[in-house]
């Protein structure tokens, strides 16, 4: 065995320093910070800041920062520590693994819009402002994955700029807000025949940038980015991006001014990597505090899954013979809403996707308990027919609309009639790393009276439910066949499956034997550890660490309590639990499933990944199943950990029947964790060939041995299919999807079928392709998206190829948004014009006022406004306000009283009627305005006042099409943040801005 390690040892070495010694001699460039932690590894650049390290740690700050506000908004005392929950490091990875993709697809690597390269900063800009729109949309439709993806290839673009422009070199220091700010100040690009940089004939570049672009003194004010040897060709006078990587940094002007890395090979301008790394952390902040604000605290959070509580996901057969399985749902459903209802997390989704034949759906969702129950009480067994059922379609529906990590139940006693879609609802399942359980009330002769009669009396084939059975194992579940009788009581594992932080100890499926055995074991961090058991067993001995023994079907005892159902054994452990290795002895003539699940903080995700050196070393996910055979990477992080001393991990790669494969054992991948999490890599020499699962063993921070198991099997394959780009839906107008398939196997025949959940798809498939061996094919697939669709609706595309010689298969999933054609990408603007600001200093005893003209001319017109900052009042007035005389009927007791005392009139009281419309303080809740105007230019007037005391205040305004402009209002200066007012404050200028207010009033009066 050690001379294995010794080999394998060897191999991984040898392997590191071949990809390191191929990486130096690349001709491709390098684009952006680097992509993840491998990237510091390949490039010996270890305190370089990532696109990864820059994301995590913005997404974290930010997350903390609104459950830190909505704590102290409900005057709850905030967590010592915070557990952000599994699903939250899922939806963070999505948004990391988006954002790396973005160097690592062929249709975005070397295009030089995605990274502000080549001068094309004005086409980078564009591309920005379109993500943006798509992550609103997205996540105001709830198409959170949809919103995960956006919001990762934002990010890499928005970081990129600081490191591959001269930003930083002019000497800024704050970030540039007309990135996603149209109204902000823009900076001139330099021209394409404007010289830009000089040679440089070192590694490091100083000073090479020409003096008009980097002198601070010149007050420069000419904004340029590297090329690279990539297309476009490099103009004369011109800086290249530069490092080895990088063929263009050869041509004159040579060197170059990228700041990806700290390291001298890879990054000309190394020594002001820090700087460009801290504006990119800056700016990858404020997007996501913008995105907060614009969408609101709850869909934030639920953007990025915290601390949801698992989505409780029903498909119900509703033909006439479903009585007993209906009541049994609805009585389930509403014993987990009690359970949650004092709980502190959110109460997390709640979707019900009925269907018969042959209709089914329309899918009920709900995050209200108790609008859920009432969508469950309206369900009714009626009708029947033919014996197969749409069940697979039912399944597609709620799997694209339940989040990843779910736990899907199924209901139905008929086979499926849509069998075709077995690869489609696999692959979702498999890339949303969803559990799918079925429960079978089997046919029997009484049952099935009360359908109509069926059209053919032939008689039904003992193996009809065997793809529910092969999708359980797949997915991770199990499939359940038991009575009308028993339904209500087996479906208590629907109850267990869905408590919060579920864990999986052990998961398996065996064949007949005589006797079986398997252990698991319990580690100090699990409570209630219950075993479900599936089939028929002759005999059951469980086995405690002490050696202490229960035979489960003939006595009891102190170790657990058995429930036993048609189909299903129930043993809940009894506490106190003993920590340690529990064994447990099964004989069946039948095939068993095992599943021992506890409540633990402590779990882990993973994925697959392989190196890859095209434009930037780094690690990419794999998407779909890894290659069979070849090595890979196993990246996974292990969650709900707090260690103060370093961990010890490993994996095993699990056999059919629970043999070990193969033993991985896992280094740190970054230098500290952080809220919990732990960040781990392993090499895998030759992945399985056969079908496996991931086993995590080791100790945990504080001494105590653990296990933890995936539950869904990985399918080995020798094809590959990856989609090469992710596009955008017009309604209205075709799109096309493109796709590579590798093989590396035998030349081969292989069959593609696509599919959507929406019914976009022009040709489905299946299509037969023929691909020589260790060839590829390219091809596409069109969509058709109605001219009615909805903007910020996500289709769901899934792609499946097989190979016609072998079981062999492979899947790619994405998700395409709808935008519109001319989506509105500008926001509203407000426009000082009026400030009176007399502040003495003692400043409880005046106050100061600003009045403001907030108004979205010719776009989707005003939504909404809401108060962020400050202590005063806005007041809000749909015409223009009062003059200054009866202005006094409108302003807060201490403004009325200090300016107005005598001035009140019965006319003046009328006026005040006739315009105001609606006051806002700060923590009031967002008002909806979009209802007031008739016309979307139509703008609203609004005046703040506040104590001297309280300098300044955020105004927050939004268009209808998610635009969000962030108002700063201040009582020193007569402006608001990024608009033109130049009047300075006082009483001098008052009558002036007076009058301008008046007249814009005047202007504006007839569009009412």
């Amino acid at each position: 065995m050690s001379q294995d390690r010794g080999a394998c040892g060897r191999n991984q070495r040898q392997m590191f320093w071949s990809l390191l010694a191929c990486l130096l001699f690349l001709a491709s460039p390098c684009k952006g910070f680097l992509p993840n932690f491998w990237s510091k590894v390949l490039t010996l650049s270890w305190d370089s800041y990532t696109h990864q390290h820059i994301t995590e740690q913005a997404i974290l700050a930010v997350t903390l920062e609104v459950l830190r506000d909505i704590a102290k908004q409900d005057g709850v005392q905030g967590e010592k520590e915070i557990r952000l929950g599994r699903g939250f490091w899922r939806a963070m990875r999505d948004v990391v693994n988006s954002n790396a993709n973005m160097d690592f697809l062929k249709s975005t690597r070397s295009d030089p819009i995605y990274h502000f390269d080549s001068e094309r900063i004005d086409g980078s800009i564009a591309k920005l402002r379109e993500f943006w729109t798509k992550i609103v949309v997205s996540t105001r439709a709830k198409e959170y994955e949809s919103a995960r993806g956006s919001l990762g290839q934002l990010f890499h673009s928005l970081q990129d700029f600081y490191s591959h422009s001269n930003w930083v070199e002019m000497g800024k220091r704050s970030i540039y807000l007309h990135l996603l700010q149209p109204e902000e100040p823009a900076v001139s690009v330099a021209k394409e025949d404007t010289p830009t940089c000089k040679d440089c004939f070192t590694a490091t570049c100083r000073q090479n940038l020409l003096p008009t672009l980097s002198n601070t003194e010149m007050n420069s004010n000419l904004l340029t980015t590297g090329y690279t040897s990539s297309y476009p060709l490099k103009p004369k006078g011109k800086c290249s991006h530069g490092g080895v990587l990088d063929r263009s940094r050869h041509q004159s002007p040579r060197g170059g001014i990228n700041k990806d890395s700290n390291s001298p090979f890879f990054s000309p301008h190394h020594y002001l990597h820090v700087e460009a790394a801290a504006l990119a952390a800056n700016a990858t902040q404020m997007a996501l505090r913008d995105l907060k604000d614009t969408v609101g605290p709850k869909a934030f959070l639920k953007l990025f899954s915290v601390r949801q509580a698992p989505a409780l996901v029903f498909v119900m057969d509703t033909t006439g013979s479903m009585f007993e399985e209906i009541t049994a749902a609805r009585l389930r459903a509403h014993s987990i809403i009690q359970s949650r209802a004092n709980s502190a997390r959110q109460p997390g989704s709640f979707l019900l996707v009925p269907f018969h034949d042959p209709e089914f759906g329309p899918v009920y969702e709900d995050e209200d308990p108790d609008q859920f129950m009432k969508h469950m009480e309206t369900l009714v067994a009626l009708g029947g027919g033919d014996e197969p059922e749409m069940c697979f379609s039912a399944i597609q529906l709620a799997l694209t609309h339940s989040p990843p990590l779910s736990e899907i139940f199924v209901f139905t006693d008929a086979s499926p009639k849509d069998a075709y879609l077995f690869d489609a609802v696999k692959a979702l399942a498999l890339e949303k790393r969803s559990k799918i359980t079925f429960l079978l009330t089997k046919d029997q002769t009484q049952k099935r009276s009360r359908r109509r009669k069926r059209s053919s009396k032939k008689p039904l084939s003992p193996d009809r439910f065997s793809l529910y059975s092969s999708l359980s194992v797949l997915s991770g579940g199990m499939a359940v066949f038991t009575t009308n009788s028993d339904i209500h009581k087996v479906s208590a594992i629907v109850e267990d499956n869905t408590a919060v932080d579920k864990v999986t100890l052990f998961h398996l499926k065996s064949d007949p034997e005589f006797m079986s055995v398997h252990s698991f074991r319990v580690d100090s961090s699990v409570n209630n550890v219950i075993l479900h058991i599936t089939g028929t067993m002759t005999e059951c001995i469980l086995t405690s660490p002490s050696g202490q023994s229960q035979s489960m079907l003939r006595e009891r005892g102190r170790l657990a309590e058995l429930e036993h159902f048609q189909g299903l054994y129930r043993i809940k452990l009894l506490p106190p639990v003993q920590a340690g290795q529990w064994n447990l002895q099964a004989q069946s003539d039948d095939h068993l499933t095992f599943s021992v699940i506890g409540d633990s903080s402590v779990d882990f995700l993973y994925y697959f990944a392989t190196v890859t050196n095209e434009t930037h070393p780094g690690l990419a996910r794999v998407d779909g199943h890894p290659v069979a055979g070849s090595p890979a990477f196993l990246v996974l992080a292990v969650t709900g950990q707090a260690s103060p001393m370093e961990p010890s991990f490993h994996v095993t790669l699990l056999g059919a029947e629970g043999e070990s494969l193969q033993q991985v054992k896992l280094n740190r991948s970054s230098s500290s964790p952080a809220h919990g999490l732990e960040e781990l890599v392993g090499f895998v020499e030759h992945v399985p060939t056969v079908p496996f699962s991931v086993r995590l063993t080791g100790l945990d921070g504080r001494g105590n041995k653990l296990e933890r198991v995936s539950t869904e099997k990985i399918q080995p394959t020798r094809i590959q299919i990856a989609m090469t780009l992710t596009p955008h839906l017009v309604a209205g107008h075709p799109t096309v999807v493109n796709f590579d398939i590798f093989n590396h196997g035998p030349a081969r025949l292989l069959n593609l079928t696509a599919d959507d959940d929406c019914g976009y798809l022009l040709m489905r498939g299946p299509q037969s392709l023929f691909v020589e061996e260790q060839g590829s094919f390219r091809g596409q697939v069109a969509l058709l998206t109605p001219a009615k669709a909805q903007a910020g609706a996500t289709v769901t595309l899934t792609l499946t190829v097989h190979a016609l010689d072998s079981l062999e298969s492979n899947y790619a999933v994405t998700f395409l948004t709808v935008v519109s054609l001319d989506a509105d990408r500008s926001p509203p603007s407000c426009s000082a014009v009026l400030v009176q600001s007399d502040c003495p200093a003692d400043c409880t005893k005046s106050s100061w006022r600003m009045s403001l003209v907030v108004a979205d001319d010719v776009h989707s017109g005003l939504a909404a406004l809401q108060m962020h900052k400050g202590d005063g009042v806005l007041m809000i007035f749909h015409n223009p306000p009062p003059t200054e005389e009866s202005f006094g009927e409108t302003l807060p007791d201490f403004e009325h009283h200090r300016l107005h005392k005598n001035k009140t009139t019965s006319k003046g009281h009328h006026r005040h009627h006739h315009h105001y419309r609606a006051s806002l303080k700060t923590g009031d809740p967002l008002l909806n305005v979009s209802g007031w105007a008739p016309g979307s230019s139509h703008p609203l007037w609004v005046t703040y006042t506040s104590s001297c005391c309280s300098a300044q205040a955020e105004l927050l305004v939004w268009d209808r099409a998610g635009n969000m402009k962030r108002c700063i209002l201040t009582s020193g200066q007569q402006r608001v943040q990024s608009d033109t007012a130049t009047e300075s404050s006082g009483s001098g200028r008052a009558t002036l801005t007076g009058f301008i207010f008046l007249l814009v009033g005047l202007l504006w009066s007839p569009l009412v």
